[in-house]
């Protein structure tokens, strides 16, 4: 003999959680996430330099030392992806002077690149007290370029005052 056949549930439609995020607008202040705690393999620069009086000191280890030279490659990482147009200017704005910050914008994008340049080991010298000369190989696809950078203590802090490329 059979079994008397149970009714089959029929399927059940249930509403799925959406796949994407939220835009921007369809977002609450509690959202939003927050930035992460630290910066991964790079100088942290700030984007938005602000007003000139906003300017963070670059404190670079103890007060009258030298740069060390992870700091020093960079700061010329940067100022090599600003030459190449691959970074606004002033993200190194606090970084350097008035007058070199003005020369990096006047230069312009003078290194064409492919793919972002990549700097190599900073070649660094001391010529007085208080002043850092370095010069450092730009590696930009089939050529390779050639930057200096001159550094100078102003109180406890570093500054960049000027930087010449090839041509």
């Amino acid at each position: 003999m059979s079994r008397p056949s149970r009714p089959v549930p029929l399927p059940r439609i249930a509403p799925s959680p959406t796949a994407e995020p939220p835009y921007d607008d369809e977002r609450g202040p509690s959202d939003v996430p927050a930035a992460p705690p630290y910066v991964q393999g790079t100088l942290a620069l700030a984007l938005d330099p602000g007003e000139p009086e906003a300017r963070r000191p670059l404190v670079w280890g103890p007060p009258g030392a030298a740069p060390d030279e992870r700091r020093l490659r960079a700061l010329c990482q940067a100022v090599a992806e600003i030459l190449a147009g691959r970074r606004p200017p002033s993200s190194v704005f606090p970084h350097m002077t008035r007058r070199a910050h003005a020369e990096l914008i006047r230069s312009g994008k003078v290194m064409n690149c492919a793919r972002p340049p990549l700097v190599g080991t900073p070649h660094v010298s001391q010529p007085d007290d208080g002043v850092v000369e370095m010069c450092v190989l730009v590696h930009c696809g089939d050529r390779s370029r050639v930057l200096a950078l001159r550094l100078e203590r102003r109180g406890v802090q570093w500054l960049c005052t000027d930087f010449e490329t090839t041509p």
